[in-house]
């Protein structure tokens, strides 16, 4: 099973690296990490470039795009892979072993996703813990009570991709929340909750990076619960707000 991990990034030399290592430190073999840069003026392209001559399976992509959910978007349509996840540049896999895991729960039967946990660190020291994300196996009505899976962590088939589409780049901030309910919607298709931490997310994302974005988040959510026709969206709003609120104190 080929595994492509997809990187956006622009101006990101204070983490790309840190990033790269962790996918080529994998101990899964058949990866294809795709870089999609924005064109970045600093020196994120020359720490990537050092990375991809010594490499073969890095594919770098650097033009000017119209925002991470473009970038992404530009990562799905040049992935090969048979599974499609995402390793933003400022966030770092688990283990080297991740990977492994991921695709060992994928053989175990017929599945379309795979998903786990995820932490959020401090980005002065990424081995103190602000906030852990614990999912949990995947239900439907889940959905109506503002559950979702912690996009990072989420890996895909390629072919749920080809049926659902991409990134709606309309959504500046709750791109990922809209993709996740359109598939997770979805009750043809089958995922697994792989209980362990997939992914350490740096603090600070776009999404909670001012008051202002917090409240363009919020009126971003409600449009995706609507957009997916979920039965009580104000409702799953307030639902998806608070149950951030015991991840604070919640460590694995």
């Amino acid at each position: 099973m080929k595994v492509s991990i997809i990187t956006a990034t622009y101006n990101s030399e204070a983490t790309i690296e840190g990033c790269i290592k962790s996918v080529l430190s994998q101990d899964y073999p058949n990866i294809e990490y795709i870089i999609i840069d924005g064109a970045s003026s600093d020196h994120t392209l020359s720490i990537i470039n050092s990375y991809k001559q010594q490499y073969t399976n890095i594919v770098l992509v650097s033009e000017s795009d119209k925002g991470i959910y473009d970038a992404l978007n530009k990562g799905i349509k040049a992935a090969t892979g048979d599974v499609v996840g995402f390793l933003h540049s400022d966030d770092f896999f688990n283990s080297t072993c991740t990977i492994g895991n991921i695709v060992a729960t994928f053989s175990e039967g017929a599945t379309d996703g795979v998903y786990g946990n995820l932490d959020y660190v401090s980005s002065k020291d990424t081995n103190k813990i602000v906030r852990h994300w614990q999912s949990q196996p995947f239900s439907k009505s889940l959905l109506n009570r503002g559950w979702m899976p912690a996009h990072p962590t989420v890996f895909l088939k390629k072919e749920v991709y080809t049926k659902h589409g991409l990134f709606n780049t309309e959504f500046k901030i709750a791109a990922d929340y809209d993709m996740m309910l359109r598939i997770f919607c979805d009750k043809t298709l089958q995922f697994k909750y792989l209980p362990e931490v997939i992914t350490k997310m740096r603090v600070g994302g776009a999404s909670n990076r001012s008051l202002k974005n917090i409240i363009t988040k919020s009126m971003e959510d409600y449009r995706a619960l609507k957009f997916n026709k979920l039965s009580f969206p104000i409702w799953s709003l307030v639902l998806k707000n608070c149950s951030k609120i015991p991840q604070f104190f919640k460590k694995p």
